[in-house]
C-alpha cells in the first residue's frame, strides 16, 4: 500500500509510460498508415485490372459489355473482401505485439481453435466450398434476376458463405450456399419474351399471325427497342386449343434484363392492333339457367297418403 503514496514509484510508471508511446506508438501509427495506404493501392489496382479485364470481354465478343461488368463486380466485391479480412487480421497481431502482448500463444490458440471450428462447423464449410464454386463456375453474377430454391428475385449479393436476393416486393431472402437445392440464372446471356396470345375460336389464324409479325416490324424499327432486341421475331404458330380461345405462340429474344421492357411494349402495341382490326380477345363467360319450379302435390293425395299410413300403423300394432 506504501508503494502508492511512493514518488518515486508514480514517477517510474509514468517514465515507461512515455518510453512507450515514444517507441510503440509511432510504429503502431505507421503500421496504420501502411494498411491505409496497402487498402487504397488494392483498390486502385483493382479498377484497372476491372476496367482491363472488361475491355478483354468485350473486344472478345463472347461476352456482353452489361455481362462481363456484373461479373467483374461479382469477383472484385468478393476478392476486396478477402483481402481486407487478411490484411486486417495481420495488423491486429502487429499491433498486439508492439503492446507487448505474445502472439505466439494466440496463434497456437488460433490454429488449434480453427481445428475445433473445422469439425464442428461442417455446414460453414459446405457453405464456403458452395460459394467458391459458384463463383468460379459463374452460375450468377450480381444484378441478375435469378430464382433460388423457388424464389426469384434481383441478385443483390454473393458471397462464399450466403447468397442473398430481393423480389419484386422489395423482400430480401436469404441463402445459405451449401442449402441452395436449385437455381436457375433468368437473365445469363441472353433472354427471351415469350408471348402466347389467346384469340377466339371465329378468327383466322394466318391473318391475326400476319397482325404480329407487323407489329413485331414496327418494334425493331423503333430506335428506343431495336438496340434491346437481338434476333428477329419468332412466330411459332399455333400452341394451343384452350377452353375458349386459340393460342399463337411467339418469341423475342433481347438482350439480358430487357425481356419484360420489350413484352410490355409489344402487348400495348398488339392490344391495339387488335381492337383497330376487330380481332376479338376471348375471356370468360358465364351462364346462369334459370330452373322450373316442380308441380304442387294435391291436398287430398297428401291426406289419403296419411290415413294409410295410419291404418297400416294400426294393423300392425
Amino acid at each position: 500500500m506504501d508503494q502508492w503514496l511512493d514518488a518515486n514509484f508514480w514517477q517510474t510508471i509514468i517514465q515507461k509510460t512515455g518510453l512507450w508511446f515514444i517507441t510503440s506508438v509511432p510504429s503502431i501509427l505507421f503500421i496504420l498508415i501502411l494498411a491505409v495506404i496497402a487498402l487504397k493501392s488494392f483498390g486502385f489496382g483493382m479498377k484497372r485490372v476491372k476496367v482491363f479485364m472488361a475491355e478483354r470481354m468485350k473486344s472478345s465478343g463472347r461476352i456482353d459489355s452489361d455481362e462481363a461488368d456484373r461479373r467483374l463486380e461479382t469477383l472484385t466485391r468478393v476478392l476486396t473482401t478477402l483481402v481486407k479480412i487478411v490484411l486486417w487480421t495481420m495488423v491486429g497481431m502487429l499491433i498486439l505485439k508492439k503492446i507487448g502482448v505474445d502472439i505466439a500463444p494466440l496463434i497456437a490458440g488460433a490454429g488449434i481453435a480453427g481445428l475445433a471450428v473445422g469439425f464442428g462447423a461442417q455446414e460453414l464449410v459446405r457453405d464456403v466450398i458452395s460459394g467458391f464454386f459458384i463463383l468460379l463456375e459463374n452460375h450468377i453474377r450480381t444484378g441478375d434476376v435469378a430464382s433460388i430454391n423457388g424464389a426469384t428475385g434481383v441478385v443483390e449479393n454473393i458471397g462464399l458463405r450466403t447468397t442473398s436476393l430481393r423480389d419484386p416486393q422489395g423482400v430480401i431472402h436469404m441463402f445459405q450456399n451449401g442449402k441452395i437445392n436449385s437455381m436457375s440464372n433468368l437473365t445469363k446471356g441472353w433472354s427471351a419474351a415469350v408471348f402466347d396470345i389467346g384469340v377466339a375460336y371465329k378468327e383466322d389464324t394466318d391473318s391475326v399471325s400476319a397482325i404480329m409479325e407487323e407489329i413485331a416490324g414496327d418494334l425493331a424499327a423503333d430506335p428506343e427497342i431495336s438496340p434491346l432486341l437481338l434476333e428477329p421475331f419468332e412466330l411459332l404458330g399455333v400452341d394451343a386449343f384452350g377452353d375458349s380461345a386459340v393460342v399463337i405462340k411467339a418469341r423475342l429474344k433481347t438482350k439480358p434484363l430487357k425481356q419484360w421492357v420489350v413484352k410490355r411494349e409489344y402487348l400495348r402495341r398488339l392490344k391495339k392492333a387488335f381492337d383497330q382490326k376487330g380481332v376479338e380477345i376471348p375471356f370468360p363467360h358465364q351462364t346462369l339457367y334459370w330452373g322450373s319450379a316442380s308441380p304442387p302435390v294435391a291436398v287430398d293425395q297428401v291426406v289419403s297418403t296419411e290415413n294409410l299410413e295410419s291404418k297400416d300403423y294400426q294393423k300392425v300394432k
